[in-house]
């Protein structure tokens, strides 16, 4: 039997390791609510949420050329805003990446290969599931891939996290709302 072609989740042609914002939505298979609860429109972390919460700040203290902004953990996903920036490296957040007398703006020999926002998002999902696992939800999982967006202008970004932090509020409207 010949299995039907996948759907591309990325935009063709589009170099994903850019200099670029980009909105990224990934959900917990089945959309299982295992990261916490909403009440009276805040979100409220149990344990995994905190570790969900931690892994995507560890994604700018791991890569200096991450820029983390509005971010989200809601009962069964994630919503936030990545951008990728080369300028950001040898800015003191990772000196290694300085050049020849604490020289800036520059790639030295040991400069990082900036990885592409799948390669970024895949390193937030394999230590988070991880992690969550090692916590004592053996069975925890993500769902297969992510969803992304570049933002392409200011209108743009402002609208999206806008959206993002008021996700707790209209939680009863989310498209991935489910009873916990």
């Amino acid at each position: 039997m010949k299995w039907p072609e996948r759907k591309q989740n990325r935009l063709n042609g589009f170099d994903y390791s850019k200099d670029a914002l980009y909105f990224v939505t990934s959900c917990v298979q089945d959309k299982a609510c295992v990261f916490g609860e909403v009440v009276n429109e805040i979100m409220q972390l149990n344990k995994y949420g905190f570790i969900a919460e931690q892994q995507w700040t560890w994604l700018e203290e791991q890569y200096p050329y991450v820029v983390l902004h509005a971010f989200v953990v809601m009962p069964n996903h994630v919503h936030g805003i990545l951008e990728i920036d080369r300028d950001a490296v040898g800015t003191g957040r990772d000196l290694s990446t300085l050049g020849p007398a604490g020289e800036t703006g520059m790639f030295s020999s040991s400069s990082p290969q900036i990885k592409t926002l799948s390669q970024l998002i895949g390193a937030y999902k394999t230590t988070t599931t991880k992690l969550i696992k090692a916590a004592g939800l053996t069975d925890f999982s993500w769902q297969r891939s992510f969803h992304d967006h570049i933002i392409r202008n200011e209108k743009a970004y402002c609208k999206i996290r806008d959206y993002i932090l008021s996700n707790p509020e209209k939680w009863p409207e989310d498209v991935f709302y489910q009873q916990v």
